[in-house]
């Protein structure tokens, strides 16, 4: 097994977080997250009210990520969903070819490398499920032929809060895609006075970001987070989790394996973000509700409240009482 490469992981890591933090202020913990679903491959789902930096956030990070070391910057494309959105909107259609006489294949805004899928939840479960293929297996099939997407493919999906007018809820398959889901959050009183004062030199820095990393070093990142170690213990925590969720009278639709198996890589790459080749205790508590909370189904409002954090501070409890060495 190779060894993290923690020095080089770790400085571009901080260059790139850096980097995002000129136009996102005060968002610390929730650009981990968001770098933790990046560099484990997966997706992640950002719900808040509109106005409190989401798109800017998926702005931020393509604008700072280059094709190659000193190359053109990624492909970004932002689809704003709406309740007359078409799933041939984001996959594309055939369109009939004057010159050669045949109908091609005209790819739609889905064929990027990051992709901000802003108020996700205001179009229809049918154009949501669109998703599904390339979030999950980085490829989209068009009839006979399937189209392999880049080895860089992240999606940043804005949701408005469900009880908001002209939402749709998410499907249980769609929320399964992202790895991670969090609450965006308003900033400190503190940090929105800087943000009044200096409101037009954050535009301009958005305007004028840096690339700070190419698409070969986010890759060799994500290679990375593979290399951290876990040890067997938290393995076993995160297996005593899920199995938890389904022997819980609270909770209607339990965690899956692949729950589970979400839940290890984002461990890893959360270990990476904050500077470690080696998983902790307090990993698993930090990411359990980020992972696992939008995949479960409760029975009622106080077991959405309180179901997952009893079955975590009780796994939580047992690895207290245990001496685990670190790799």
């Amino acid at each position: 097994m190779e060894t993290v490469n923690l020095e080089t992981a770790l400085q571009n890591i901080q260059r790139l977080t850096g980097n995002i933090e000129t136009v996102i202020k005060g968002k610390h913990d929730q650009i981990k997250f968001v770098l933790t679903a990046l560099l484990a491959k997966g997706h992640i789902l950002l719900e808040d009210n509109p106005g409190t930096g989401k798109t800017v956030m998926a702005k931020a990070l393509a604008h700072s990520i280059s094709g190659s070391m000193g190359g053109d910057e990624v492909s970004f494309k932002r689809i704003q969903f709406t309740p007359d959105l078409l799933p041939m909107d984001l996959l594309g259609s055939h369109i009939f070819d004057d010159v050669k006489k045949e109908f091609i294949f005209k790819k739609g805004p889905l064929f990027t490398n990051i992709l901000l899928a802003d108020e996700i939840n205001r179009a229809s479960p049918k154009v949501q499920s669109a998703l599904l293929e390339c979030m999950a297996e980085n490829q989209i099939t068009m009839g006979e032929v399937t189209y392999k997407l880049s080895n860089l493919f992240f999606t940043i999906a804005t949701q408005n809060p469900v009880e908001m007018e002209g939402t749709y809820p998410l499907p249980a398959a769609q929320l399964d895609r992202f790895f991670i889901k969090i609450i965006f959050g308003y900033v400190d009183e503190e940090t929105e006075l800087n943000i009044y004062k200096d409101y037009l030199g954050i535009n301009q820095n958005l305007e004028n970001i840096k690339r700070v990393l190419g698409i070969d070093e986010v890759l060799f990142l994500q290679k990375q987070c593979e290399q951290v170690f876990i040890h067997d213990e938290i393995i076993k925590a995160v297996r005593n989790i899920v199995w938890a969720t389904r022997r819980n009278n609270d909770i209607v639709l339990s965690a899956s394996t692949r729950s589970g198996i979400t839940f290890l890589k984002c461990l890893k790459a959360y270990s990476l973000v904050n500077g470690r080749s080696y998983v902790i205790e307090d990993d698993v508590k930090a990411l359990a509700q980020p992972v696992l909370h939008h995949r479960l189904i409760y029975r009622n409002k106080e077991a959405k409240a309180a179901a997952l954090n009893n079955i975590v501070t009780a796994e939580m409890d047992r690895l207290s009482k245990l001496k685990i060495t670190r790799g």
